[in-house]
């Protein structure tokens, strides 16, 4: 919780003459209202119903949820995070302040997923480590009927395969030039863009942060940046796992080190093999994996993506430089690359339950099985669950989730997505695509 003043939202941003409160729902999305700015330094706050956070991703409250008739749909206090962020992309100067939810009392609400992550990160603090975190996101950009959209002056070239194409990056050169200065005015360190597998996919890491919660915060802002920049170009930036069958589909690779106190790393000790730190949070993350690939994939198309050969892993191991396996152990200064998730997770919960899942490896000390060499697919592993309802029974049945994140939590995200299957299974396949595709 941060206090923060009209008076310092004019400060970062000048021009602006309106403000969003926006706070992320268990789907990532953001849940916003739209104000002016205010004169004066009076404290920046606003409330919104606590169910606001905890609708599905076609916008409909959760039948049955206890936060809506329940309670009379009681409202939340909203706070701010601490961030200031100018909307580049929209034409009108304005100023995004990302908020949490919390009680009148001014506790937190334990449905917010933002506070999931804060509760792994103290867990960590108080075996006294901190998390450093990179994030790699991969995304689409498609055209309004969905196909990868075309450079201006080149043809569309549907099925192609594009892996580090130097034409494809020159191609949309202004689209990643609006996106970098976007990214540099919201201070959210995107770092090297890549031209993926498929027509239109690109790749771009954020830089590595010690403060775990701005590292999320920065990836929360950076894919509504990427969104917000390419409707302002005319097309959709698409983060969903696999908007097409026929090519690859896009991760969300997240790359985590651990400090101590002294601010020395934890995993490495100058052996190609780590440290036995690495070894326990290694095995903490294999044994949670099963239980939490519901959060990792969050949708029913998110399953798609877990085909052999095609570098979304779905088997349980870990190896040195591997990028078959779900973690991965980069060379270099020894971290930790968590593989599995889909472009499409959210952010603060797959990080909650990576952290929370590292910290419960380094409490009982385990060592992993032995690292994995040459290819995963080729060989007899035990495997993530391949379905969502798969995964949604393991992770009901779960005994270690409960100790990753809040009961209240995990509850809300149930039945979330169960009723996202149920209606997402009414529509038509194109009506459903379309939806996840211009919401993910």
């Amino acid at each position: 919780m941060t206090i923060l003043t009209y008076s310092d939202i004019r400060a970062a941003c000048p021009q602006a003459r309106s403000l969003r409160l926006a706070a992320a729902d268990l789907n990532g999305i953001p849940r916003a209202k739209r104000k002016p700015l205010p004169a004066g330094a009076s404290q920046v706050a606003g409330r919104y119903p606590y169910s606001a956070l905890n609708v599905d991703i076609l916008g409909h409250d959760i039948d049955g949820s206890p936060l809506v008739f329940a309670t009379g749909d009681a409202d939340a206090e909203l706070l701010p995070t601490g961030r200031i962020w100018p909307m580049p992309w929209l034409a009108n100067p304005a100023a995004l302040v990302p908020v949490s939810m919390y009680h009148q009392d001014g506790t937190a609400f334990a449905g917010d997923p933002r506070h999931a992550l804060v509760q792994a990160v103290s867990r960590l603090a108080a075996i006294g480590v901190t998390p450093v975190i990179g994030v790699e996101y991969e995304f689409f950009l498609l055209d309004d009927d969905h196909r990868p959209a075309a450079p201006p002056g080149m043809p569309a070239r549907p099925y192609a395969g594009d892996v580090l194409c130097l034409a494809q990056l020159d191609a949309f050169d202004a689209y990643l030039s609006d996106l970098y200065a976007a990214c540099a005015d919201m201070d959210i360190p995107a770092e090297v863009a890549s031209s993926e597998s498929a027509p239109g996919q690109f790749e771009i890491t954020l830089g590595h942060l010690s403060d775990p919660l701005r590292a999320a915060d920065n990836a929360w802002g950076f894919k509504l940046a990427a969104k917000g920049i390419a409707r302002k170009h005319g097309i959709n930036a698409c983060f969903m796992a696999k908007p097409d069958p026929r090519v690859s589909g896009s991760g969300l690779h997240c790359h985590i080190s651990l400090i101590d106190r002294q601010g020395r790393t934890v995993f490495d000790d100058g052996r190609a093999s780590g440290t036995p730190a690495l070894q326990h949070a290694i095995a903490g993350c294999l044994e949670a994996l099963p239980d939490s690939t519901g959060i990792l994939a969050p949708y029913p198309n998110s399953f798609d993506r877990f085909v052999a050969d095609a570098h979304a892993p779905y088997g349980v191991a870990w190896g040195y430089d591997n990028r078959t396996v779900a973690l991965r152990v980069p060379p270099g200064p020894r971290r930790l690359e968590h593989r599995v998730a889909g472009a499409d997770a959210n952010i603060y919960l797959l990080l909650a339950v990576v952290l929370g899942a590292m910290a419960r490896g380094l409490d009982a000390g385990r060592t992993p099985s032995a690292p994995l060499t040459g290819n995963a697919y080729d060989q007899p592993l035990a495997e993530i669950p391949r379905t969502q309802p798969d995964a949604l029974s393991r992770m009901e049945a779960s005994k270690i989730l409960p100790d990753l994140l809040p009961p209240m939590l995990i509850d809300n995200f149930l039945r979330t997505k169960r009723q996202e299957a149920r209606d997402l299974s009414t529509l038509s396949s194109s009506t459903a695509q379309d939806a996840l595709i211009t919401t993910v």
